[in-house]
């Protein structure tokens, strides 16, 4: 049990002993260094029922739980705040129970929820990039996460195969391609398709320039150019069914599926299931029929229908143009109702997209909530700012895009060049030595991106994330592959011995530290943050490293003590393992 449950009762009781009051909530936080005590409770929200000096009405709550309480030793009051000094037995026992319980951290509802976390949701006339490296690796994170708090999770996306830029990159294929493959060039599917997105956008801006010298406007040359008529026309031809385009469409979506797999394979995120725009651009229309026969929605009088949300302080939004053709918030709409259809346990859903569309998640689920659906009220944008790099901002068309893959490689060198410079690897053969540094290159870009609160943006510097110092990905492998050393050499069973001795301060502080980690979960859990996790990471690590210097494991000569130590290493080792799990993050037997 925590110690907020076993002392809360008690300061009830002696409160009502002593103040004849009854108080519900108790205000705990960690005690301060500079003074003595394991835990701390804040007397002065007590001065609102009880009248008094906080520093009396402290000693005497100390007295009674000293008196009343086996594990508290003794207090002292140090303003309104009471320190309490708990006995090393207790510590002793619940680490013992933490130690023997494999499922430490997780949590067990008493009723199990299912919730959809959707992430990537990339357009196929592109490689992945570093944003979407971002979104992958929050999606992926919280998804884990909400499964360590004791929820089902499906992990999905929605992929944009459809749409003028997916002909752009089908018509400059066509045109300029002579028939390459992926197989004849040598070159990942989704990175063929994407070089010929950008190859349209050369030829269609020559065709502007052009047009405008001779004498168009830009804008007029923009519509007029021939290959935008080209790629509006085969659109149309898409969308009509055309046998031909829609092979085309089908062979170069393919190409891209099968580099995207390859992708996420090396990021190492997974998918449940997959919604295709192409199967879902129609779904949505029978819900704004519904729903204007209910009077959610309104038709304007060229024919449009739309919603009026002024009232909940947004604005009008059209859901259906003038010509029956549905927009995005439409999609979304139809998309998520089929997707409840589809997993009827479903109680609510997760959408990881970048900040821009804010407003466009505001919207979509106060009309599904206005729609009558229950799970719309569970219904949360994992909502993240851009990530930079040093050389500035990104733009897929003109080519200048981080591309995903060819950064997960950077990182890979730049982990062997680190680790050659520090000449960690003796005795490691070519192939263990290649397998560490992709572990340590993609935990250092997992653990830098992951540990920044989602909201903020990102200035992502290669070099400085494989740091072997301060909060990096790696130094925390470091101590995981300390701790694994530690392990082998101990040379005896230390499972099964039980000390009950007395605890050093540092060995008490790591075993804290170590309790909070359940806690840490379920935040992490109820903010969408694997922020929370991957910096209460940190903060372990460094309680450990300090616990380290201080005091002698294998060189300990009492054997209990020695087997406890091993023991703390041991489950150190196991949470630093588990959480990094949940980051998405390996790591290293040895380092």
């Amino acid at each position: 049990m925590m110690l907020q449950d076993i002392l809360t009762p008690k300061i009830q009781e002696a409160v009502e002993a002593n103040f004849e009051q009854k108080i519900d909530k108790i205000e705990f936080q960690a005690t301060r260094k500079d003074f003595e005590g394991d835990i701390t409770m804040v007397v002065f929200p007590l001065l609102k029922i009880i009248k008094g000096n906080p520093v009396a009405i402290g000693n005497t709550i100390g007295e009674y739980l000293v008196q009343h309480v086996d594990i508290v030793e003794k207090f002292n009051v140090v303003q309104g705040f009471l320190n309490i000094v708990i006995a090393d037995e207790y510590f002793t026992d619940i680490f013992r129970e933490a130690y023997q319980n494999a499922s430490f951290g997780n949590h067990r509802p008493e009723e199990e929820k299912a919730v959809m976390v959707e992430y990537s949701s990339p357009n196929t006339n592109k490689p992945l990039h570093l944003g979407h490296i971002r979104n992958n690796l929050l999606g992926y994170s919280v998804a884990e996460i909400l499964k360590a708090n004791g929820n089902k999770v499906y992990k999905t996306q929605i992929i944009n195969d459809r749409g003028i830029h997916i002909c752009k990159s089908m018509l400059a294929w066509q045109k300029f391609g002579n028939g390459e493959t992926p197989e004849s060039t040598g070159l990942k599917g989704d990175k063929l398709v994407g070089n010929y997105y950008v190859v349209f956008d050369k030829e269609y801006k020559k065709e502007i320039e052009q047009l405008v010298a001779g004498g168009m406007t830009e804008d007029e040359a923009k519509k007029q150019a021939p290959l935008m008529i080209e790629a509006q026309e085969m659109l149309r031809k898409w969308e009509a069914g055309d046998k031909e385009v829609v092979a085309l469409w089908e062979k170069m979506n393919q190409w891209v599926y099968d580099g995207f797999e390859e992708t996420y394979a090396n990021l190492g995120v997974d998918f449940d299931s997959y919604y295709y725009e192409s199967n879902t651009y129609l779904l949505g229309k029978d819900v704004v029929e519904e729903g204007l026969h209910k009077g959610i929605f309104y038709k304007k009088d060229d024919g449009s229908v739309w919603i009026d949300l002024t009232d909940e302080g947004l604005d009008e939004k059209l859901v259906l143009r003038a010509d029956g053709t549905s927009v995005y918030i439409t999609q979304d709409i139809g998309t998520a109702i089929q997707r409840v259809k589809d997993y009827q346990d479903i109680t609510g859903m997760v959408y990881t997209v970048g900040n821009e569309q804010d407003y466009h998640f505001k919207v979509l689920f106060l009309i599904l909530q206005k729609l009558g659906y229950d799970w719309a009220k569970h219904l949360h944008h994992l909502s993240y700012g851009m990530v930079d790099l040093p050389s500035g901002k990104m733009k897929s068309r003109e080519g200048t895009v981080v591309d995903a893959d060819d950064l997960m490689h950077e990182m890979t060198e730049t982990a062997r060049e680190i680790s050659e410079e520090l000449g960690k690897l003796d005795g490691m053969s070519e192939d263990e030595k290649n397998k560490l540094y992709r572990t340590i290159g993609m935990g250092a870009l997992k653990y830098y991106i992951l540990k920044v609160d989602p909201k903020k943006r990102i200035l992502f510097d290669p070099k400085e994330s494989v740091d072997f110092n301060g909060n990096t990905g790696p130094f925390i492998q470091y101590t995981y592959a300390r701790i694994q050393s530690i392990l082998r050499k101990s040379g005896f069973d230390y499972s099964r011995e039980i000390y009950n001795g007395e605890l050093e301060p540092k060995e008490k502080d790591l075993i804290k530290k170590m309790l909070e980690f359940p806690a840490v979960i379920e935040l992490a859990g109820n903010t969408f943050s694997p922020a929370v996790i991957a910096n209460y990471t940190y903060d372990l690590v460094k309680e450990y490293n300090s616990f380290y210097q201080s005091v002698s494991i294998l060189g300990e000569t009492d054997a209990g003590k020695k087997a406890f130590r091993v023991q703390l290493s041991d489950k150190i080792g196991q949470i630093i393992q588990k959480a990094f799990a949940l980051l998405g993050i390996e790591v290293p037997e040895r380092m």
